[in-house]
Order: C-alpha cells, then sequence, then structure tokens
C-alpha cells in the first residue's frame, strides 16, 4: 500500500502474507539489503522503526519502504544488460560474504518435488486433463533429475531476477527481495535474457563478459539454465495453487481453472522436457 506522510513524501507498507516467511527469514531478507545499500548500491531497503524493519499488526507483519520510481527497464537494451549484469556481480559479490541461515535454497525439493505433490492433489485440473499433465510433469522431473548438480558455487541471490523487478533511474535500481535465498549467481543471470537463440548468445555475451569483470563466474552454472527454468514453471503452478483461497487470487487468475490452460501446461512441459535431453543450446560464451 501506498500512502503519504504529512510532508506529503511517498512510502509503501509492505504486508506479508501470514505463513509466507518467518520472522527470522525476514530479518535476512531486510539485513542482505541492508548490507547491499550500505554498499552504495540501489536497492530499495526497508526503514528502521524502534529498532527493526520488521513491524507487526494482529499478528500481521509487515515493512515500510520508501517510495522508489523509475523507468521500465529495457530487455532489449543493450546498456540496460551491461548496467544490470555489473550491479548484480557487486549484489553478489555481497551475497558471497555470508549465507542466509534461515531462508531456503534452490534446489530439487522445494522447486520440484514439493509442487509436485501439491499440484497432485489439486482439484484445481481439469479431471479429463490432471492424468496427462501429472504424467507430462513426471516424465519432466526423471529428465530434471539427471541433470540438475550442485557443481556451482553458493551465495545469497536476489531470487527473483526478472526485468519487472529492476527499474531504471539513471542506472538499475534492484526491487522485491522477497525471493532472496541461497543458490547459484546464474539464477540471477538467466531470466534477463531472451528472444531467440542467436540473440540469447549474443546477450550471454555481454552478460558475462560484465558481470566477469567484477567478480567470478563458475561456467558449469550455464547447464543449469535450462533446469531452473522448469523448476520455475513447476513452482509457479504450485504457487498459485497454494495461494488459492486468498480472493485476491481467482480475481487475478481468472484462467487458472480453464482446460485450455492447462493444455497450454502440458505442452509446455513436453517442450522443456525435450530441452532438458537436448545437449546445452547456448555454446561456451566469448566472454
Amino acid at each position: 500500500w501506498q500512502f503519504n506522510d504529512e510532508d506529503r513524501k511517498r512510502y509503501v507498507a509492505k504486508f506479508y502474507r501470514p505463513q509466507r516467511w518467518s520472522l527470522e527469514q525476514l530479518h535476512e531478507e531486510h539485513q542482505f539489503t541492508q548490507e547491499l545499500a550500505d554498499a552504495n548500491l540501489a536497492v530499495a531497503a526497508p526503514l528502521i522503526f524502534q529498532g527493526t524493519t520488521v513491524q507487526q499488526t494482529e499478528g500481521i507483519a509487515f515493512a515500510i519502504f520508501p517510495s522508489l520510481g523509475g523507468r521500465q527497464y529495457e530487455i532489449d537494451n543493450y546498456d540496460h544488460l551491461e548496467q544490470a549484469a555489473q550491479t548484480l556481480a557487486r549484489i553478489h559479490q555481497v551475497g558471497r560474504q555470508n549465507l542466509f541461515r534461515y531462508r531456503p535454497s534452490f534446489g530439487l525439493d522445494e522447486y520440484f518435488h514439493q509442487p509436485l505433490a501439491l499440484l497432485k492433489e489439486t482439484s484445481l485440473i481439469p479431471k479429463a486433463l490432471k492424468a496427462d499433465f501429472i504424467t507430462a510433469l513426471t516424465h519432466l522431473g526423471t529428465h530434471l533429475t539427471r541433470v540438475w548438480h550442485t557443481d556451482w558455487d553458493v551465495l545469497r541471490l536476489h531470487g527473483d531476477c526478472h526485468p519487472g523487478n529492476i527499474l531504471w533511474r539513471d542506472g538499475p535500481l534492484f526491487v522485491d527481495l522477497d525471493d532472496a535465498r541461497n543458490g547459484p549467481a546464474v539464477q540471477d543471470l538467466w531470466m534477463l535474457v531472451s528472444g531467440e537463440l542467436n540473440e540469447q548468445r549474443v546477450q550471454w555475451d555481454i552478460l558475462l563478459e560484465c558481470y566477469t569483470e567484477l567478480t567470478e563466474f563458475n561456467v558449469n552454472e550455464l547447464s543449469l539454465i535450462e533446469p531452473l527454468r522448469a523448476m520455475r514453471m513447476v513452482y509457479y503452478l504450485a504457487w498459485v495453487v497454494r495461494r488459492w483461497q486468498d480472493p485476491a487470487f481467482p480475481r487475478a487468475f481468472p484462467w487458472f481453472e480453464e482446460a485450455d490452460f492447462w493444455r497450454r501446461q502440458i505442452a509446455e512441459i513436453h517442450a522443456q522436457t525435450a530441452l532438458l535431453q537436448s545437449p546445452p543450446s547456448l555454446m561456451m560464451p566469448q566472454f
């Protein structure tokens, strides 16, 4: 919720859904954000009131942030990509200094096995498509388990670094660290790449050249791009199912119970499974 104080200065109050995060996990997110701000990185950091960033009312946790405007990040602007890569490198430098103790880490359990169990139980998937959907998802899981590996350097991440979480104010401003967690650096990079394969190769060359000017990158993580994409697809569906009792969700996702939506999901899962079975399409970048 956005509001103005008596001096007409704008703020945003962010309320956290009960049982989404523990107080320890919220404090870790806010501490990480403050470390980034202290390193002169452009992030939206919560404000401190009465010695803490986490406030509570009627059992619901919330935090107050300054209201920060900006232009939209341009996904086809190479200058934006270069600066985003350099800023992410600096964010990851801070992220390597410690690890989250209470917040989760990227892995198959949280991002595939738990969502699969939830999707098997939900009644939101049309009965006529449920068996085909679960079969496709199980097949995806077989290949996902085969290609997933842990040959990567763990660090604290933004965690949900898609273009919508970047504002432009003479450079990138990273917002919404709600999904911050431990994981591989490539998780904060792959969602900034889009377009046809040749375009992606150019973007990866730019991204990694600018990133490695400031910090190291384990090239073994490039093989995690498609597994991470697959995990995000499944996690997203389960996230909506998990929140369906919130009245805001049926209004926001009115197509979620429609047969056409689930037919598309089955087709996309088959396509992603094929990608997991194929050799990595991304050639080694020339950075």
